[in-house]
Order: C-alpha cells, then structure tokens, then sequence
C-alpha cells in the first residue's frame, strides 16, 4: 500500500442517528492466514470460504505462491489452495512484500526456518518499525539464520534475510511474552524438523494454529499444568491434509460495530456469524462487566470453532479495573474499548498494555492524544491508559486538527466510532489503512447509520 502523505484519504466521522441492522464482518483475519498457510503446506486442494479478503491476508497468499503453492479466487470469499506439502516450498525468487502485516512476516519466519530456501521479508514503513526480535530469538536456536536490520532499541526490523535449517533442531521454547503469533512461528518451524518441538505458554493466548494444525493432521498435543501453564508439542516431518474451511466472522471487526451500537442511543444491531473462541473474545466479557447488553443467539461450533450471532442493544456504559490477565484475548481492541471507556460512567483502569506499544503504532499513546482531541478525558501511564468518561454524554469532537491515524488501521476505525459518538464528528487523517483488515468498513458503517 501506498503510504505518501500526498495521497492521504481524510474523512470527517459525524453523527447521524442511530446504528441499526443486520450485518456480516469479514472474516477472521487470524484463521484467514493460517488457512492460506497450512493449505498450502497440505497435499490436495484446501477451500476456504470467508476468507478476509484484506490486504495483510493477501499479503499471505502472494507469499505462498512466490513458494510454490497455487492460491486462487473462486468467488467472493471462496478461495481454492493446492499446497506442496511440507518440507516442499519452493525458494522465492524476489522479495516476500509483507505489507503492513506483522502476522504475515513473524508465522511465515517460522515456516521458511525449517525449509532449505532463503527469504527475504520487506514491508511498509510501519511494519518496517516493528520488531522481529522476539521470533528471531527461538528460530535462532532452532538453526535458522537471520540477517536484520537493527535499530538503536536492537531487536531486529525489516528488511531481513533469513536463511532456513535443513535439519532444524527441535526445542523447547517457554515464551517470555504473550505472544501468539511467536507462539505459533515456533509451531510451525516445528511442523518440518524432526522429532518433537515444544513451545511452554504461561499465559494461554489464541489457539488457532493448534487448533488448525490438528485439524490438518498434525500430531500435536496440548496439557496444561496446574498453574495455568500451556505445554505445546508438536512432532516434525508432518504430512497434513486438505480440508474445507468455513472462516468465522473476526471478533476484532465485530468489537468495532459492538462498541458503536452500546454507545449510540437508541441502536439495535445483529452482528451475524461471530467467533467465539475463548482465547479471542475477552472483549465480549469486558464490555458485558461494563454494563453492555451483548446477546449470544444460535452458539454452534464451525469448523472447529464456536461461533454466534450478537444481539447488541444501546446500554449506559460504567467504567471498570480491567484485569490483566485478559489481555491477550482482546490485545487488538484495546483501542475501541478505550471508546467505549470514554463515553461511560466513571473511571476505566487499564494495566498490562505494554504489547500495545510495538503494534502498527505505539496504540497508547496514539490513542491518547486521539481521544484528547475529540474531548475525552486521558490518563497515559508506562503500560496503559486511565479515562474518565462522560457518563454517556457524546464526546465534544470538532477539533480543527485531524486525529493522527499513524498508518493503523484499528486507531482509524476506532476513532470513526468516536465520531459518530460525538456532538461534532471526528476527523481521520487517512483511513487508507482500514483497507488492511476491513476493506468494507466505512460502507458496513454508513449502512447501519443511514
């Protein structure tokens, strides 16, 4: 994606009544992914339908096919894989462009880790900013070879150059952070070397890719300890098979329309075909302590992961402590819930947000000086935020100045909703970057409030 300041997409966010309808939301941008990469590590053809066609994912499906796979558009939504099996893919013969996407660049390191080609992963200035040490550390010790960029901060940027082992060695990786997506780097580096690769997860985060891989066939096992600790194994030299993948609908773009439709009086909206998963929908469970009528209807189990429809209603919001313990089942939205907080009753305290400053854009302190300008009241603290809400009274907005987005696509569609929470609207410097995840927001939007 372009990013140069002369093509910059600004929009003025304004009230306009109430939410109210029925929609769909893309699909999960997470199992979206892991659908492109593990079909195309699989033998046969894998279809996938409800695939987020945002460009991080086809940043995914561009990257599998420069190795070897061939991905295809069938339909709206409807993709067709034919994978090469593991241990299989082919040596890029350019650069793999990873765009914007972080989840893209650190699970395709651990794919390339243990296959006998080199990489090179590029991305956007953003990505570019983010740091790739936390997945370089372990697929180190697993014998891949990486060359990257450094900053003054260390931990390594993009561009990098990362050679793979053949063999890797297994290992047994006790995750310093929470962390999904090294989590699922190792797993996957894991899927071709020999013997068994263990990843140690004090704090459980999403379970997609075990989840996924064991759908696909992988021998792998999850026990947990006494204390809550995850112990991951999976066994190499893997041999995975196809399969028919009907992709939820992504918490992270449901809590966007969650949000608008409990702050806007009188809203009523039915978000259809919602994943579910424990591990992803902690912002479900804040929003409901927070006072929020979110309503479950027709809970099923899709593909192995439990889906629903919400019933959202409008609810005066009241501020709560948010336990620390939650945040990795709702790291991405944090900066909505941030919203939210700012249009309740009384004080929201946040903690344990450290992760959110290594994201597209450091999302504390973005999203601070964001919802100072639309009038809220902002606390930033080393690793959160602390607002003081309005008591459902609609944010002032109308500044002058535009709200800078910093290239983040959650910082832009969370703001949208602040203006049409607002007395004046809320301006967007560039909601170019929405495209990344949710190319249909704005119309989804639009749609409701008309």
């Amino acid at each position: 994606m372009s990013h140069d300041t002369s093509a910059m997409r600004p929009r003025r966010f304004l009230p306009n009544g109430p939410l109210r309808g029925r929609i769909r939301v893309p699909g999960d941008k997470s199992i979206s992914h892991r659908s492109i990469m593990l079909g195309a590590l699989a033998v046969g053809e894998t279809k996938v339908t409800g695939l987020l066609e945002g460009e991080d994912v086809l940043a995914t499906a561009a990257a599998m096919r420069a190795m070897g796979a061939t991905v295809e558009r069938t339909g709206e939504g409807a993709w067709s894989v034919h994978g090469v099996g593991v241990g299989a893919l082919l040596q890029p013969q350019a650069p793999l462009d990873m765009g914007n996407s972080g989840t893209s660049t650190r699970l395709l390191m651990g794919l390339v880790a243990s296959h006998p080609i080199t990489a090179t992963f590029v991305g956007d200035a953003s990505l570019s900013k983010r740091p790739m040490g936390r997945v370089i550390t372990p697929l180190s010790q697993m014998g891949a070879r990486i060359e990257a960029s450094v900053s003054d901060q260390g931990g390594g940027r993009l561009p990098l150059i990362l050679k793979g082992a053949f063999p890797a060695v297994p290992i047994a990786y006790r995750l310093p952070v929470a962390s999904a997506q090294v989590k699922s780097a190792v797993l996957l580096a894991g899927l071709n070397t020999p013997g068994i690769t263990t990843v140690i997860e004090p704090v459980p985060t999403r379970d997609h890719s075990e989840r996924m891989l064991k759908g696909f066939g992988a021998e792998l096992d999850v026990e947990t300890d006494q204390d809550g600790t995850r112990i991951i194994t999976i066994r190499g030299e893997a041999e995975l098979k196809p399969q028919t993948i009907d992709v939820p609908g992504d918490p992270s773009s449901a809590a966007f329309f969650i949000v608008a439709a409990l702050v806007v009086e009188g809203s009523e909206v039915l978000i259809e075909n919602v994943g579910m998963n424990a591990t992803r929908a902690g912002i479900v469970t804040v929003l409901r302590q927070m006072g929020g009528h979110i309503e479950e209807l027709n809970p099923r189990e899709v593909g192995g992961e439990p889906v629903a429809d919400l019933l959202v209603k409008h609810s005066p919001l009241t501020g709560v402590t948010v336990d620390p313990a939650i945040v990795p089942s709702m790291v991405d939205e944090f900066p909505v819930l941030f919203v939210a907080a700012a249009l309740a009753e009384g004080r929201t305290v946040t903690t344990g947000l450290e992760e959110l400053r290594v994201k597209e854009s450091d999302r504390l302190a973005v999203m601070a000086q964001a919802l100072t300008l639309a009038g809220a009241r902002v606390e930033e603290t080393e690793d959160g935020l602390i607002i003081d809400g309005t008591g459902g009274a609609p944010l002032a907005g109308g500044a002058e100045q535009p709200v800078a987005t910093h290239l983040d696509h959650r910082i832009a569609m969370a703001m949208a909703v602040a203006g049409i929470a607002s007395c004046n609207g809320v301006e967007v410097d560039d909601t170019r970057p929405i495209a990344t995840s949710f190319p249909t927001f704005e119309a989804m939007l639009d749609g409701l409030c008309g």
